[in-house]
């Protein structure tokens, strides 16, 4: 029963992968407003061919915003699309993978060489142009993913781009679970895993839902990157640590920055 439930659901999700396709490939055509649409339905109809139930709390910000969250999975970038679609900074790799590099590139994803501590001012200027130009942007402060149970120190270097701005920022705490675990051991997406077998685990998932929690915005003006690195990482944190529910993650020491 279960090989038969994630065979189903890799076959869903190879159908709908196709529509995306199609759709990307008219992108050059549509408004941004029109992409950014499509965008969102794609990401939530992709999140249910998996199986994963999508549960969400707070509202949107609407206008420019730079959205900050955990990082668990690739799946974190589904779940934020299908609440708030959002332009995403991503690490240069990601441009490479088959087939999904081209919808992220055609879903205009801002890429980053993390080998190459320079390229960061590239990358925040491009930010920067696409927040005064009113749109959402999210990225990772965490630069990397980790298994759910921990939060790692943020980077303050990207948030420049919202100081340089004034543009609002919004914290987003993303959680996984599934049946009989509070923190899921299916969603993460961590060490040498490869792309195939994080999917593999995730279709064989029995219930698994991400909790996508949209944290009150933080204003950036007249404050620093480091210090608003510092505050939007311990909103995700005690938002994680929320009364009601397990209280399974594990905090670093406090964030620094480069």
């Amino acid at each position: 029963m279960r090989n038969l439930r994630a065979s189903w659901r890799l076959l869903r999700a190879l159908l709908h992968l196709l529509c995306g396709i199609a759709i990307a490939s008219s992108f050059s055509w549509l408004s941004r407003a029109r992409r950014m649409r499509w965008v969102q339905w794609w990401s939530a109809g992709m999140l249910a061919a998996l199986g994963i139930e999508l549960r969400t709390e707070g509202r949107p910000r609407s206008g420019g915003v730079l959205l900050v969250a955990n990082h668990v999975s690739w799946l974190d970038i589904l779940a934020i699309n299908a609440v708030q679609p959002a332009r995403f900074v991503s690490k240069a790799e990601v441009r490479d993978w088959p087939v999904v590099g081209w919808l992220v590139r055609r879903g205009g994803t801002l890429f980053i060489e993390r080998a190459q501590r320079r390229d960061a001012l590239r990358v925040v200027h491009k930010m920067a142009k696409a927040l005064g130009a009113g749109e959402v942007v999210a990225v990772f402060p965490e630069g990397t993913t980790t298994d759910g149970r921990k939060l790692l120190p943020f980077h303050a270097n990207l948030l420049q781009a919202a100081v340089a701005t004034g543009t609002p920022v919004q914290p987003v705490a993303l959680r996984y679970s599934e049946a009989g675990h509070a923190v899921s051991r299916s969603a993460a997406y961590i060490d040498d895993m490869t792309l195939w077998q994080s999917l593999l685990a995730i279709v064989r998932a029995h219930r698994l839902t991400v909790q996508v929690d949209l944290l009150p915005s933080q204003a950036s003006t007249g404050t620093d990157r480091r210090a608003l690195a510092n505050s939007t990482r311990a909103a995700i944190a005690h938002q994680l640590h929320e009364p009601g529910r397990p209280s399974q993650l594990m905090l670093t020491l406090p964030a620094t920055a480069f």
